[in-house]
C-alpha cells in the first residue's frame, strides 16, 4: 500500500500531476492516495519534494536521493560506451564474482516494465553448467535431425543451421572443450519473463552493466531455440509458470581485447 506522511506533505500536487493511473487527489490541502488504481510504479515517491510518500510492499531502502555527480553520464560518453560494446565469445578461465553477478541482476531489476509488471526472473547457472551444456547440445542435435529429415517450407529455412548444430554436437562429443554454444564461459544467466519486451529491456540494461564491470557477454539465440524445444532444459532451469525464456547471457572475463568501434548501416529513420 502507498502511504502519505501528512506531517511532511505540503499539498503541492506534484504527485497528482505525475500519477498516470490518476489514483491520487488533494483533500484538505494534503495528498491522498486511494490505492485503487495504483500500479506501484513509485513516481509519487520520486517526484515528492518533501519525501512524504512511502510504500510497504517494497523496501524503501532501495530509494536514493538524486545528486548530479552520482547520477549523471555525459551523453557522448554514454554513446561511445554503447558503440564500443562487443559480443564476446572468448573467455578466460576465471570465475565471475557473486558481487558482480548481483550488480548485473540489479540492473535488470530496475529496468522499466509495462504496467510495472516487474516480471523478469533471473536464473544463474554455474555449478550445473555442464549438465545444461549436455541438455542443450542434445536438444540441438534432435532439432537438426528433424530439420534435415523433414522437407517442408518451414524446415527449409533452418537447413543451414541444422547442419551447423549437428557439427557442433559432434565436436562437443569428441571433446567437451569444443563448446560452440557456451564457449567455456563460467556463468550463464537465463532471463525469463511473462512479456518478451520486458525481458529484452532488462537484458539490454544488464549488458551495459556487464561491460561497465569489465566483463563480456553474448546473447545465445541457439540456446533459447534449444530450450524452447526441450522440456528437460525448462525443468532443469525451473522456469516458472506463465513465463518463457527470453534471453540467455553467456558471461565471463573476456580473453580478447577490442581496440576500436565498428561501422554500422545508416539508421533507417522516417520523419513525419
Amino acid at each position: 500500500m502507498m502511504k502519505i506522511d501528512t506531517e511532511k506533505c505540503i499539498g503541492c500536487g506534484q504527485c497528482v500531476k505525475d500519477c498516470f493511473p490518476m489514483d491520487i487527489e488533494i483533500l484538505d490541502g494534503k495528498a491522498k492516495i486511494n490505492n485503487k488504481n495504483c500500479i506501484k510504479c513509485g513516481h509519487c515517491i520520486a517526484v515528492c519534494p518533501k519525501d512524504a510518500v512511502s510504500m510497504d510492499e517494497y523496501s524503501m531502502e532501495d530509494v536514493k536521493d538524486y545528486d548530479k555527480e552520482s547520477f549523471s553520464i555525459a551523453p557522448d560518453t554514454l554513446l561511445n560506451f554503447i558503440k564500443f560494446r562487443r559480443t564476446v565469445r572468448q573467455f578466460k578461465n576465471k570465475q565471475v564474482e557473486e558481487e558482480k553477478i548481483a550488480k548485473i541482476i540489479e540492473a535488470g531489476r530496475f529496468t522499466e516494465t509495462g504496467s510495472n509488471m516487474q516480471d523478469p526472473s533471473y536464473i544463474v547457472v554455474r555449478e550445473g553448467l555442464e549438465q545444461l551444456k549436455d541438455l542443450t547440445f542434445e536438444s540441438l542435435k534432435s532439432m537438426g535431425e528433424y530439420v534435415l529429415n523433414n522437407h517442408t517450407p518451414e524446415t527449409r529455412l533452418y537447413r543451414r543451421y541444422a547442419k551447423m548444430w549437428l557439427k557442433m554436437y559432434e565436436e562437443y562429443k569428441e571433446n567437451p572443450k569444443n563448446d560452440k554454444i557456451f564457449f567455456n564461459a563460467p556463468v550463464v544467466i537465463v532471463i525469463t519473463a511473462s512479456s518478451q519486451v520486458n525481458g529484452a529491456l532488462a537484458s539490454s540494461n544488464m549488458e551495459l552493466m556487464v561491460n561497465a564491470l569489465g566483463l563480456g557477454t553474448f546473447f545465445s539465440g541457439f540456446f533459447v531455440r534449444a530450450a524452447q524445444e526441450s522440456k528437460e532444459i525448462k525443468d532443469f532451469l525451473g522456469v516458472k509458470r506463465r513465463k518463457e525464456i527470453v534471453t540467455c547471457m553467456i558471461l565471463g572475463y573476456p580473453d580478447v581485447k577490442y581496440l576500436r568501434t565498428v561501422p554500422r548501416k545508416e539508421a533507417d529513420v522516417s520523419w513525419k
